[in-house]
Parts: C-alpha cells; sequence; structure tokens
C-alpha cells in the first residue's frame, strides 16, 4: 500500500541551525495546506522522551557504553516510527523530524566508531527499510556549531564529546549525502535568511513534485 504523506527530515550537527530550518519547513506546508507534525529524535513519544532523558543525562561515575548508546538510540527511534511518524502518514499527513537514523549513522557510527555490521544489524531490525522522502543536511563546521550550541547553554553528555567526535560525525554525514539520491546539502555557514531561502526554494519543489 503506498503511502499518501511524505517525510522530511533535518541533519546536523549541533548549532548547525535545525529550528530555523524545521520552521521554514513548516511555513512552505502551510502555504500549501499540507498537515502536517513535528517530532524529534530521540524523543517523540512518552516513552522515546523518557529513554532521550536517559540518554541525554550526565550518569556521573557510570560510564555510558557505545552499545548501549546505539540500543537507546534505535529503541526511541523504533517507538516514533511505528507510534507516531507511520500511522501519521498514514493518514496523508506530512511528517518533518529534527533528526532520524543519520544521526546514529553520523554519531554513533562515525563519531562512537561502533561496529558497523552491529550497526546496521539494529538499523535494520528497527526500520526494516523505512526511510525518509527527503533529508535536509545541514553541514556546519564543528567547532563553529558547538560555539554556538554552548551560547544556549550549558552542553549535555553527547555535546560534551569532544571536536574529534564531532569532525567523524560530520565525514561520515558527508558521505552519505554523496550516497544518496534524496538529500540537499546546506551550507549552515551562511546567514539565517540565506539557509532559509535555500530551503524553502528546495522544498517548494518537492511539494510541487
Amino acid at each position: 500500500m503506498s503511502i499518501p504523506g511524505k517525510f522530511i527530515v533535518v541533519e546536523g550537527l549541533e548549532g548547525a541551525g535545525k529550528s530555523t530550518v524545521i520552521s521554514a519547513i513548516s511555513d512552505v506546508l502551510r502555504v500549501h495546506d499540507i498537515p502536517f507534525v513535528l517530532t524529534r529524535e530521540p524523543g517523540g513519544t512518552p516513552m522515546a522522551e523518557a529513554i532521550r532523558d536517559c540518554v541525554k543525562h550526565d550518569w556521573q561515575d557510570e560510564q555510558v557504553t557505545e552499545q548501549t548508546e546505539l540500543l537507546l538510540m534505535y529503541a526511541a527511534r523504533s517507538q516514533l516510527v511505528e507510534n507516531r511518524i507511520k500511522p501519521s502518514l498514514a493518514i496523508g499527513h506530512w511528517v518533518v523530524g529534527d533528526r532520524h537514523d543519520w544521526s546514529s549513522l553520523a554519531y554513533q557510527g562515525g563519531g562512537r566508531q561502533v561496529n558497523q555490521a552491529h550497526l546496521m544489524a539494529i538499523r535494520d531490525l528497527t526500520l526494516d527499510g523505512f526511510t525518509a522522502d527527503l533529508t535536509i543536511y545541514l553541514d556546519i563546521d564543528p567547532q563553529v556549531g558547538l560555539e554556538r550550541a554552548r551560547s544556549r547553554g550549558e552542553l549535555d553528555r553527547i555535546e560534551q564529546s569532544g571536536i574529534a567526535f564531532f569532525e567523524r560525525a560530520r565525514a561520515t554525514y558527508l558521505n552519505l549525502v554523496e550516497q544518496s539520491d534524496s538529500a540537499l546539502l546546506v551550507d549552515a555557514s551562511q546567514s539565517i535568511e540565506q539557509v532559509r531561502a535555500t530551503v524553502i526554494n528546495h522544498v517548494q519543489a518537492f511539494v510541487k513534485g
């Protein structure tokens, strides 16, 4: 059965401007009278939000293993996809996601350097081929992004992972964009106005088919 709704995901490192871009996408969908819902990962359902708190919490003397972090991320994603994203798409609503699967590939796969075979096995088990119709990746130098994030307040556990972690994550993101035929790369170092204009133009074209 074909799915009438569309799933748009915004990806990027900390401080890339995802909230600004999600707002721009929302504006386009409203102009076209397209019903939509917003989601975020990890999170998006009551259980997934509890997992989000668990993932981002600083457990002080207890080390959060790479395997634990990966499993929690996909557990939250499974809850969101099955309980909110797929049901919304099935009734014709579009879904705009603040992060999705690429975040795990970039952060846990690239940043944490988790075993790729293990990661892909968990990904396949959780998503079973489910993917976004359009992924917008906001590319920014990790140092600049972290400075922006720091200006918003104290960094969480993952945001404190170090510059090398984010450099690896960025490299993974860029590789994913290069391999995808449904992704848009946006230079997030541009002004907010330039980023918004680029995204709006692309989403307008995407909506029109």
